[in-house]
């Protein structure tokens, strides 16, 4: 059964408040003080604020034991679920991006203002600031339906799991779509024609498209990477190159040695080796989400594998469950702090 304490006593609470500098003012008061738990119900919080990047301190605990975790928005995870023991609390703090459309750049406008939702096994809230993010770094990700925030149970993409990693000071802007390819993200005013003019200097963009360039040729989808990369830089961005996740299509052997699983299309082009070598060629990170998700649905074989993508739900092979894309967004925050993207100090560990 799940419980949720919303709040504390009225002396300790606002004891708690004064010491943390939380605050509860209705944000309609104006008072230029950020809004606090009035905004918020036992299954969340709303807060009215415009399209930006904020950064959110959360108090948890309450008399009894509890375990939190925060998502926001378009069901991307935010913070992971973490334990307070009775009668303790525990402060934490994230950066999130909001916009509009708030998940998917083709989708549905969603929900103005920046919505968060309250799970984990026993949540507990005791306090809350929201607050404009000064000199935040920002993590911009251009992909298809295995990165983006999917709308959706039992959908996630591994971009919408990746900010539960993230620590405040780093805000992650997902602009992955579902069936985009290289191609199309392009030639869509709503992608790439809307994402580069965001792109500041110091920002990184990852891009991980392959899944959907069934049909282009070699020429082309190098033609396409390089020119996302020259894009980022034109605007002094770093681009990140990501090779695509595998799809679940073992051999007989228990290997995932095929096109199917590994990326190549009907035309030949083996999509994560264009890749690796566009990285090579332009000295850009590559993230070779490939080879270690490979590896990594191999040690788990044909059947525990399955708990990684949505076979048991959907008898689907290349998207991943909430579990799976919460594992390989793990594996992009190693890299990320493995290669000196990221400062160890602003990625959470665990």
């Amino acid at each position: 059964m799940r419980r949720f304490n919303l709040a504390v006593p009225a002396a300790v609470a606002l004891a708690l408040a004064l010491a943390l500098g939380l605050t509860a003012v209705p944000a309609q008061a104006h008072t230029g003080r950020p809004p606090g738990l009035e905004n918020c119900t036992a299954a969340g919080c709303h807060f009215d604020v415009p399209p930006g990047t904020y950064d959110v301190k959360v108090l948890l605990g309450g008399d009894a034991e509890s375990h939190t975790a925060i998502s926001g928005e378009t069901r991307r995870s935010l913070l992971p679920e973490t334990a307070v023991a009775a009668g303790e609390r525990a402060s934490r703090s994230f950066t999130v991006n909001v916009r509009t459309p708030e998940g998917e750049p083709t989708g549905p406008d969603g929900t103005p203002g920046l919505d968060l939702a309250l799970g984990g096994s026993a949540p507990a809230l005791a306090g809350i600031r929201v607050t404009p993010a000064r000199h935040a770094r920002q993590i911009l990700l251009v992909g298809d339906s295995t990165v983006c925030d999917q709308p959706g149970d039992p959908y996630s993409g591994w971009g919408q799991q990746l900010p539960q990693y993230l620590r405040k000071g780093v805000s992650v802007a997902n602009y992955a779509d579902s069936g985009e390819s290289t191609v199309t993200y392009l030639s869509e005013p709503r992608l790439w024609a809307t994402v580069q003019p965001l792109i500041r200097p110091g920002d990184l963009v990852l891009v991980q498209l392959a899944h959907n360039d069934k049909t282009t040729d070699e020429a082309t989808y190098r033609a396409n990477l390089e020119r996302l990369v020259v894009g980022v830089r034109e605007k002094g961005g770093n681009p990140v190159l990501v090779t695509p996740i595998v799809r679940r299509w073992f051999n007989s052997d228990g290997t995932l040695n095929n096109g199917t699983a590994l990326l190549v299309n009907g035309l030949g082009v083996d999509h994560p080796a264009v890749i690796r070598s566009v990285a090579a060629a332009e000295d850009v990170p590559l993230i070779d989400l490939t080879a270690k998700t490979k590896t990594l649905v191999e040690s788990l074989g044909v059947e525990g594998s399955k708990a990684i993508y949505l076979y048991n739900e959907k008898r689907d092979n290349t998207h991943t469950s909430v579990h799976g894309a919460t594992v390989y967004a793990g594996l992009v925050r190693d890299e990320l702090v493995a290669q000196g993207l990221v400062p160890a100090g602003l990625v959470r560990v665990g």
